[in-house]
């Protein structure tokens, strides 16, 4: 088994043209990011894509933006990702990673929902990976689990960061069985997080450690899951951004760590941490 590691492109402006070398310097196989929104731009994105020989995994926010549109509808959400993963399937995306649903919602309308939105991705012939991210349906690891025990074919991205937040504690107690959620992961995204926070300031720094220590351990967890799944490729993105995850100084508003050099960080990190595993397991 592979471990093929994405870039997200989460707060970055610059032409996929003028990242490229910097990518493939550090190893990346290609960006996780959002669906664009117009012909015009979608055909410039594949483009870039194309002539960079980047993978793509397409990001979709059903409910329109990270944090969804209070006033819709499960229908509208529903009607957003129909449009939205024919677009995905222009890019030849390798999957698409849906941040769906919204956290107000009552279980039944939830079940209801992922059962739909299951059936567009069933009917499409492409995975939809639901992450798991605040704000969203998925906001907590127990909705998560009730969630799970009617609708036992869904597949997730792991965000655990957020969980780590909403919970404001380390998912590490045995009465922290997250089973049924690690068995159905699909995909991982790289960011450390911790009780007061979904992005420490630098996962390298000493004060963190028992953070990255437990990210790490679930992240292997689940290569070892898809190992005995028999698959050849695990994907892992890097996801450490901006907009209020990376922390300022007061006053200054000067960034404590540069963002580009934190998600090469943690790519380099999880490629030796990989690599350990694989001498171990394979």
């Amino acid at each position: 088994m592979n471990l093929e590691i994405y870039r997200t492109l989460w707060g970055v402006t610059t032409p996929l043209d003028e990242i490229a070398p910097k990518l493939k310097e550090v190893g990346f196989t290609g960006v996780e990011g959002r669906i664009p929104l117009t012909e015009k731009d979608l055909t410039q994105f594949k483009n870039g894509l194309s002539q960079n020989d980047l993978d793509y995994i397409a990001i979709l926010f059903s409910g329109g933006d990270v944090i969804p549109d209070q006033s819709e509808t499960p229908k509208h959400h529903l009607d957003r990702m129909e449009v939205l993963i024919e677009s995905a399937q222009k890019l030849d995306a390798k999957f698409i990673n849906v941040l769906a649903g919204n956290d107000r919602w009552g279980m039944s309308e939830q079940v209801d929902f992922f059962g739909k939105a299951q059936e567009l991705s069933e009917k499409a012939g492409i995975v939809c990976s639901f992450e798991t991210h605040r704000g969203t349906s998925l906001y907590s690891p127990w909705i998560t689990l009730d969630l799970i025990k009617q609708l036992p074919n869904l597949k997730f991205t792991m965000d655990i960061s957020h969980w780590i937040l909403v919970c404001e504690r380390l998912l590490d107690k045995p009465e922290d069985d997250l089973s049924e959620y690690l068995d159905r992961v699909y995909h991982v995204q790289a960011r450390v997080g911790y009780d007061q926070g979904a992005q420490v300031p630098h996962p390298g720094a000493p004060e963190f450690q028992p953070y990255l220590a437990f990210h790490q351990s679930v992240w292997e967890s689940i290569w070892k899951r898809h190992l005995a799944e028999g698959r050849n490729v695990t994907t892992m993105t890097t996801e450490f951004g901006p907009d209020g995850y990376l922390h300022h100084l007061p006053f200054t508003n000067v960034p404590v760590a540069d963002l580009w050099s934190l998600n090469d960080w943690i790519a380099i990190e999880e490629r030796a941490h990989f690599t350990r595993f694989a001498k171990a397991h394979l």
